[in-house]
């Protein structure tokens, strides 16, 4: 029995301290550990080729992404229900102050620049619209194709009625429409949401009147196949800016790089791990050289490198 206690006594301590390494060793770095990272579903594909790239090189981080709606993830971050997002904009001064008083200090990585895309049927005849006609699209004041071009010429409205459908009320692409055009009213009642953006595509490609809003990141890489499945189903409409009604512009990447296209916005990591952590080392990924590439081969534009511009003449 003494010599039981004896080595219980000598065999104790270095249990303890083995389970005290070993919890040491489960370290949360810029490129090890794991992380839940809540995502706007509008950058849904973007973000899972970054994460499959950041995984691919650190091979001992793990990241949980969540896809949610813009509006359910600042409740979350709000609640401290997640401490990594990605949103298409920064956080406002009154969302700063919050955290402030929590005696807490998000750091925001700016990481690209995107927009959204209005989209119609293969046979809409519509390809552009001024600023003033999508602003009247939305305030209700337009109803019907037949308006907005003399080729469609059906005398009755709901045969050429507009439905405007985008993916959620709460999502980023919502939140822009109503900011840009409605000045924070509400959407017309003749619209819906679809719950996501490639729904969105599926009922535009189905619907001869349909007006869809999408993020353009989901038809930006023309070398994804699925992309050029989703253009072979619908067209992207041009848009004049209020300055220049004359003067259409489609979301290309130039367009959106020089801002002329009048619907960019920014895309923003938010991280409040209060330390450095796997977040932040995915946040200086994606902002660094690997990340920015992915984003330009993307079709949306890198924060950091360097979009080529080509000015065709005809001589």
């Amino acid at each position: 029995m003494k010599f039981i206690k004896t080595y219980l006594i000598q065999i104790i301590p270095f249990i303890i301290a083995c389970f005290f390494f070993s919890c040491g060793n489960n370290k949360n770095t810029p490129t090890q550990g794991k992380q839940k990272i809540y995502i706007d579903q509008s950058y849904s594909q973007l973000f899972a080729a970054e994460i499959e790239a950041f995984e691919g090189f650190y091979k001992e981080s793990d990241i949980h992404d969540v896809y949610k709606a813009e509006g359910d993830i600042m409740n979350d971050f709000m609640k401290d229900s997640c401490r990594v997002i990605i949103l298409s904009r920064d956080l406002t001064n009154e969302e700063k102050d919050y955290f402030k008083s929590k005696n807490s200090f998000p750091t925001s990585t700016k990481v690209a620049i995107d927009a959204l895309a209005f989209i119609t049927n293969k046979s809409n005849p519509v390809s552009d619209l001024l600023y003033s006609e999508l602003e009247n699209i939305f305030l209700g004041k337009i109803n019907a194709w037949k308006y907005l071009d003399s080729s469609i010429k059906t005398q009755s409205d709901q045969d050429t009625s507009i439905i405007i459908v985008f993916d959620n009320e709460k999502s980023c692409n919502a939140r822009m429409v109503k900011e840009k055009i409605l000045n924070g009213n509400a959407f017309p009642k003749n619209c819906f949401a679809a719950q996501s953006n490639e729904e969105v595509i599926n009922y535009v490609s189905k619907h001869k009147g349909a007006l869809g809003i999408i993020g353009v990141n989901w038809i930006s890489d023309i070398d994804d196949t699925l992309t050029r499945s989703f253009m072979s189903q619908i067209n992207v409409l041009g848009v004049a800016s209020k300055e220049e009604e004359g003067t259409f512009f489609q979301p290309h990447q130039a367009h959106i790089y020089t801002r002329e296209y009048p619907f960019c916005r920014d895309v923003y990591i938010i991280n409040r791990e209060g330390r450095t952590g796997l977040g932040t080392g995915f946040a200086a990924f994606v902002a660094g050289d690997k990340g920015q590439l992915i984003i330009l081969k993307a079709g949306m534009v890198p924060v950091t490198q360097p979009v080529r511009m080509v000015q065709v003449t005809n001589k």
